[in-house]
């Protein structure tokens, strides 16, 4: 139902002027979109008011794809083909990928050399990390879309803070290919700061503790007076709950001693046993890790609180050392800090916030909802970027770059020019000369890293200045300049400065898409949109129905008594006319058959619930129940 915007006295009285701009958590485990409705940041839920949508893309048969709560309910039972941790693997090839990561997927690249970027092979074919992103963007789009009655201006997207030049932009490409205008990339532990800081009026310096489902970020931020400054930030982009629920499979593996190595549905079901096993644990001193593995056998294995604890202590220890790190980058003492925020599902565990008060000697601030306060911080950027903050409400940020930035020069060595925790925006020069006499070209390879050798960094891009005039040895001068935008992205050009020749390049990672991919694939998908939108209300609509038919089934099963036989016959006929409905392909037939079962069972379901509240109240007078 689209939402009417009415403007209050003084505003403008045209308020179709207001931009609809949202906020998204693009998370490794789940996802969110916000957006500023009535001057309030607030999370959109879906149909079922869910506002969580879980970061798994299934590819199913006749070309469906199925988003979050539908794909993550297959993880177990098609596994090579339900992706979940989709964030771990963007902009990264198949050597960055762990072992235990790789015996779950198959994973290939174009080049089949293991060099560029990933791809994972399902059903569909080989498909990009970047593709699957987009598919959670989608869905967070048309959430948005259908909630604010609209078509959305712009998003902010969030990233880690601690997300390289290659994985950055391989989110833009995910955004790019799902229709969004990135107003910015966003890090995370900034958007939090704003959420936090503009939600509790707060100013000092604060240390933003994010330990997502796949990532782990800290920052240190300081606000004052509506302006959000990042003194240092560190990090893991391979550190997060995921890896908490890999040491509890381990141990389990490991106590059964099973003959032979999982499958990879038996991994996913693991890894899920062993997720709700966590979960539980932050409320219980023990849970229980069960699986079962089909044909009547399973296992099971019990965890204490203690126990979980030592083997997830190394992980917390990582994220305690990068506390520390940041802490020293920014020249701050423990006493400096004036509250820690926590950000991340994961940071629910009992252990992470023991282990931070333990290092403050106070406790962590835990006001706002841990799991969406990057989606509200970024809904509250996203709404200014678009031009809608009114006077006073407008908000400075001075986000840092995570990586240094700098280029290859001779003996394999990297020249930083851009140094990490540098401010964003940032536009820095560095002269350079040639190597040998007569020199007429230079080739600029670009890395980024903190290591000395280039081998050690990663490669962002090569590009070649030609052009030079022919001089000895040291006599061209030759400036290269980096510059940083607003979203952490890098563009780099050199001028020979006697001559003017001049050569650039806006460096696209060999890990991101190119844009003839990217137009081919939004092409592609433009073409068979309508097919997909079918496919889509098949999938839906087969999906109520069966549920349906298995609830009427079960309840006919317990109370056929509580009808008469004509009724019976008629309600078993209906159920027969639906399922075989559902097996055909006439999506619209299928709700209608489902619509009208749902109206003919509803005295049946009346008569049930009499019966339950009757037996509940048998032999018990009012003053019991009272």
């Amino acid at each position: 139902m689209a939402l009417l915007q009415i403007s209050e006295p003084g505003e403008s009285p045209e308020p179709h002027t207001r931009r609809l701009a949202v906020g998204i958590d693009l998370g490794t485990t789940n996802s969110l979109v916000a957006t500023i409705r009535n001057a309030v940041p607030e999370c959109l839920p879906d149909e079922a008011g869910r506002t969580m949508l879980p970061s798994a893309v299934r590819y199913a048969e006749q070309g469906i794809v199925d988003v979050g709560h539908l794909a993550l309910a297959h993880r177990g039972d098609d596994a090579l083909n339900t992706i979940t941790s989709v964030k771990r693997f963007m902009g990264r090839s198949i050597a960055d990928v762990r072992e235990e990561t790789k015996a779950r997927y198959q994973f290939t690249t174009p080049s089949g050399d293991g060099k560029g970027q990933l791809k994972i092979t399902t059903r569909r074919g080989a498909i990009s990390p970047i593709e699957v992103s987009a598919e959670i963007l989608k869905t967070l789009k048309a959430r948005a879309e259908e909630s604010l009655g609209g078509e959305l201006y712009g998003a902010v997207i969030t990233v880690p803070a601690y997300f390289d030049d290659a994985q950055r932009q391989a989110t833009k490409d995910a955004a790019q290919l799902a229709g969004l205008h990135v107003l910015r990339l966003l890090n995370e532990p900034t958007a939090a700061a704003v959420a936090y800081g503009l939600d509790q009026k707060a100013e000092g310096t604060y240390l933003i503790y994010d330990l997502g489902g796949g990532t782990f970020d800290v920052s240190i931020l300081r606000l004052t007076r509506g302006v959000f400054e990042v003194l240092a930030t560190a990090g893991d982009t391979h550190l997060g709950g995921d890896d908490f629920d890999e040491a509890l499979a381990k141990h389990a593996f490991e106590t059964w001693q099973l003959a032979r190595a999982l499958s990879p549905a038996g991994q996913a079901n693991l890894l899920a046993a062993s997720r709700a096993a966590k979960e539980a644990l932050s409320d219980n001193e023990t849970a229980t890790i069960k699986v079962n593995w089909g044909c009547g056998f399973d296992s099971s294995v019990d965890v204490s609180r203690e126990r979980f604890y030592e083997l997830t202590r190394p992980l917390v220890d990582r994220t305690i050392s990068a506390v520390k790190k940041t802490l020293r980058d920014a020249k701050l003492k423990v006493g400096d800090i004036d509250g820690v925020v926590l950000v991340g599902g994961a940071t629910r565990t009992p252990q992470v916030r023991a282990a931070l008060e333990a290092h403050f000697g106070k406790p962590a601030l835990a006001t706002m909802n841990p799991d969406e306060v990057v989606a509200l911080g970024a809904a509250i950027q996203a709404d200014q970027l678009a031009g809608n903050a009114k006077q006073g409400e407008q908000h400075l940020l001075l986000d840092v770059i995570p990586l240094s930035l700098g280029i290859e020069t001779m003996g394999n060595l990297v020249e930083k020019i851009v140094s990490r925790n540098s401010t964003i925006p940032i536009a820095k020069a560095q002269e350079f000369t040639t190597f040998k006499d007569g020199q007429t070209a230079m080739a600029v390879h670009v890395v980024q890293g903190e290591r000395e050798l280039v081998s050690d960094c990663r490669s962002l891009a090569r590009f070649e200045l030609r052009g030079i005039p022919p001089m000895v040895a040291g006599a061209a001068r030759i400036r290269v300049t980096f510059q940083v935008d607003a979203d952490g992205l890098l563009s780099v050009s050199a001028t020979e400065v006697t001559s003017g020749a001049r050569a650039e390049v806006a460096v696209k990672p060999s890990y991101g898409l190119a844009d003839g991919e990217i137009a081919t694939m939004l092409q592609v998908a433009y073409t068979h949109a309508s097919a997909d939108m079918q496919a889509r209300a098949l999938a839906e609509a087969r999906v109520d129905a069966s549920a349906l038919v298995q609830a009427l089934g079960i309840a006919l099963d317990e109370d056929r008594a509580l009808l008469s036989e004509s009724e019976a016959v008629a309600l078993t006929s209906q159920v027969a006319f639906l399922k075989q409905l559902a097996e055909g392909t006439d999506h619209r037939a299928i709700a209608r058959a489902t619509e009208d079962l749902n109206r003919a069972s509803t005295d049946f379901a009346g008569r049930r619930m009499d019966k339950a509240v009757n037996k509940a109240l048998a032999g018990k007078n009012i003053a019991s129940i009272a």
